[in-house]
């Protein structure tokens, strides 16, 4: 009976220590190599080494000096990385005609401009997209420009030198990663009060 049952634990035993242990490990080694950013989670840490976020996760900028992302209906407040999901609402919801039509209005009264994009005023599907349209971001370029006191050109370039091109220039959109731009933000126009007029 034993001469039976070996074969079987030999096998679950080796296979384990293959499939289980050495080959997680031996990806992990490559991808630590190869990828080093990604293979930590993405995440982004200010000048002290403290992590601020992550270039895969949305996080809720509201300051006018800041590119705000898209809304999001992760968690009940937004934003949650441990409830990602979108709000389930469907596209004859009135709960969501209402939000869609009251964010519209707000930002026209803000911007100014009657077209907004779609990203503006719409929750991803994980409610953590990180990225938002050029359109969105260029959008946001006259606030951002009078929070910091300069001109709206300044923060302009500074967008535009952060739009990523789709993948291999045809998979996904054109779409610009709101931490990575409000760091740079930071580093090269940093916060600075309004110019009396």
């Amino acid at each position: 009976m034993l001469s039976d049952i070996r074969p079987a634990i030999v096998s679950t035993v080796l296979l384990t220590a293959l499939l289980g242990v050495a080959y997680p490990l031996a990806i992990t080694g490559v991808a630590k190599v190869a990828f080093p950013f990604q293979a930590e989670g993405s995440l982004v840490k200010d000048p002290h080494g403290r992590v601020v976020g992550s270039a895969l996760l949305a996080q809720p900028f509201a300051k006018d000096e800041y590119l705000h992302p898209r809304p999001s209906a992760a968690g009940s407040n937004g934003y949650d990385p441990t409830s990602s999901g979108g709000s389930n609402y469907g596209p004859l919801s009135a709960d969501l005609a209402k939000r869609v039509t009251s964010d519209a209005a707000a930002l026209r009264a803000s911007t100014g401009h009657q077209q907004i994009p779609d990203d503006a005023i719409t929750t991803s599907g994980s409610g953590l997209d990180p990225d938002i349209s050029p359109a969105y971001a260029l959008l946001q370029v006259d606030r951002i420009a009078k929070a910091r006191g300069v001109p709206a050109g300044q923060v302009g370039k500074i967008v535009a030198a952060h739009v990523e091109s789709p993948v291999l220039g045809f998979l996904g959109q054109p779409h610009v990663n709101v931490l990575m731009t409000n760091r740079a933000l930071n580093v090269i126009v940093p916060k600075s009060p309004p110019k009396a007029s």
